[in-house]
């Protein structure tokens, strides 16, 4: 997965969390959760989603690269795909 790819499969989990939620002019590293109001459940629906549609495994000990755009991307370019059927793309 390349870093394109990792940042439209944050997209694509925020957009699930926060329909709507508008990507345009946002800094790479901007905090994703103040961006985009997500409280605490919004924030582990996010994580979720992020790990379906990726196909990477996800912990709590990751939260804290998960915070930006780039963040999330840089993590998951760093994770092996999980071999159980996720991640279409």
């Amino acid at each position: 997965m390349n870093h394109d790819q990792a940042r439209r499969y944050v997209q694509d989990a925020v957009q699930q969390v926060v329909p709507g939620a508008d990507f345009t002019g946002l800094a790479p590293e901007a905090n994703l959760r103040d961006t985009f109001e997500m409280d605490s459940l919004d924030f582990l629906g996010f994580v979720e989603a992020l790990a379906r549609l990726s196909g990477r495994e996800l912990t709590e000990n990751d939260y804290p690269s998960l915070v930006t755009w780039n963040g999330c991307a840089r993590l998951l370019e760093s994770r092996e795909h999980v071999a159980d059927g996720r991640g279409s793309r």
